[in-house]
């Protein structure tokens, strides 16, 4: 099971690859909407903001969110890092309901360029 430690680890590496990218990913990753991700299995919920083109001011809050952020995420912390890793498909995991993911359907539209 991962650790806090690797999750947080591996949100950092998810923002710094998102800012580093181009092309349609970086106009995906341009939106300016709050987000959360919720790792069920430490039963913790990561929130921060995607913009411009990376997700800043993480902070870590115990159980589940407070708000409902406008781009919610919910895994394990296993699946958080093999996404990260490249070791698991996004698609494949999310079709599959491993992770889930809710937003508005533009937000939906624009993000399935990450997928």
């Amino acid at each position: 099971m991962a650790t806090l430690d690797q999750c947080r680890a591996a949100l950092d590496r998810l923002a710094q690859n998102l800012s580093s990218a181009d092309g349609k990913v970086r106009g995906a990753a341009a939106l300016d909407r709050s987000l959360s991700c919720r790792i069920t299995d430490l039963d913790v919920t990561f929130l921060g903001r995607l913009a411009r083109g990376s997700i800043q001011d993480v902070t870590c809050v115990p159980g589940p969110p407070p708000d409902r952020a406008e781009i919610r995420l919910s895994m394990t912390g296993d699946d958080l890092v093999a996404l990260v890793d490249g070791q698991l498909n996004f698609a494949r995991a999310w079709g599959s309901g491993r992770v889930k993911l809710e937003a508005g359907l533009r937000d939906l539209l624009r993000l399935r360029t990450l997928l």
